[in-house]
């Protein structure tokens, strides 16, 4: 992401209004997308925080569509928070506008920032302590749904395109393969026979939507638990957070990239496959915590094709880590040679997993529909 100079700091500081006090900046969080900082704005009586961000524009290169779905999804939610009686201040994300009225600003080197109140008394977890996480995890993201089960999810912009198209993926990893511009494909034989093998399943959500048998939604798309803040003293799941990728979507795509990122205990570029292992026990309890909020907000076939977004939001990872590990690791930050095929890996033994144990999967998900 290209650098920015002070100057153009000090004029984003300068469009928006952060009210009377001294202001201080400070870099902020863990993400590796965007830039982020939080302002603190100090007075005798009171002090307020910010989060300013200078959206990745490499990656997001439509920023105002970004920023429309942003708003008029938060406005959304806004007005369902309210009438259910929630606090709208916590509960979602809060666009502040800049002195002109736009939900952001573009400096003179064409960097694009945004800011968002902060949600004060919270805290973000980074990974599941215990089941009971991952339980508290499933019921935010399921109330996400339901929250915006009643949203026209055709009007969204797709901010980063075919984002979860598995087809497409996998008509990627095939150029990559034909392509094979670093000579890495000989060494890789068992894991492209292992994607082509599943050809047939890339395209069995999407097959769905085609013919009408399911609905798009409005879904994430990035469901990890570091994306809910919690409430500091309850430990009560208060807000989703990271709407950048809020698209048009399948519900069952969104469950499956938690499971994805958590019914497992091990990291994701594992090179001991031994020690990768899902977990029915994590699954069942976000399975348990998801459909007690969003279970009567999606139709039965989307209830039943919950395993289905889990196997397929596995296997499209997987599918991309050995696209990026074919094409020379672009995409992906490598720290060590070999980690996207290791990703790659873990993926793949993930999604055999699950093949292993479907029918326990379809199970749980029937006892608690």
């Amino acid at each position: 992401m290209t650098q920015f100079s002070p100057d153009a700091f000090n004029e984003v500081l300068a469009a928006f209004d952060w009210g009377e006090g001294t202001l201080t900046t400070n870099a902020y969080g863990e993400g590796h997308i965007n830039n982020t900082n939080l302002v603190t704005v100090s007075s005798e009586s009171e002090t307020k925080h910010f989060i300013l961000q200078r959206i990745n524009t490499d990656i997001f290169t439509n920023p105002k569509a970004l920023m429309e779905n942003i708003c008029n999804v938060t406005s959304y939610l806004k007005n369902v928070i309210e009438k259910c009686g929630g606090d709208t201040e916590r509960e979602t994300m809060t666009v502040v506008y800049t002195k002109n009225g736009l939900p952001y600003y573009t400096d003179s080197e064409q960097g694009v920032w945004r800011v968002y109140t902060f949600v004060e008394h919270t805290i973000c977890l980074q990974q599941c302590r215990d089941a009971n996480d991952f339980y508290t995890s499933a019921k935010a993201f399921g109330q996400f749904q339901k929250n915006l089960s009643d949203y026209d999810a055709s009007t969204l912009h797709e901010t980063i395109p075919n984002f979860h198209n598995t087809p497409d993926r996998f008509r990627k990893f095939k150029e990559a393969l034909a392509a094979d511009v670093m000579h890495r494909a000989a060494e890789v034989a068992e894991e492209i026979a292992f994607i082509e093998a599943h050809e047939a399943d890339c395209s069995h959500m999407t097959d769905l939507l085609a013919a009408g048998k399911i609905p798009l939604r409005v879904t994430h798309n990035d469901t990890k638990l570091n994306n809910i803040l919690l409430d500091d003293k309850t430990g009560k799941a208060l807000c989703i957070i990271d709407l950048d990728t809020v698209m048009p979507g399948l519900a069952a795509n969104d469950f499956g990239d938690s499971i994805r990122f958590g019914a497992n205990h091990n990291a994701e570029d594992e090179p001991d496959l031994s020690k990768v292992n899902f977990s029915l026990e994590l699954f069942e309890a976000y399975t348990k915590g998801f459909l007690e909020i969003a279970g009567d907000a999606l139709t039965p076939l989307e209830v039943e094709t919950l395993p289905w977004g889990a196997k397929l939001m596995t296997l499209e990872c997987g599918i991309r880590f050995l696209t990026d590990y074919l094409e020379g690791d672009h995409y992906f930050a490598v720290h060590r040679p070999g980690q996207n095929l290791d990703r790659a890996r873990t993926q793949f033994k993930l999604v055999r997993d699950m093949e292993a144990c479907w029918d326990e999967m379809n199970a749980i998900v029937s006892k608690y529909r």
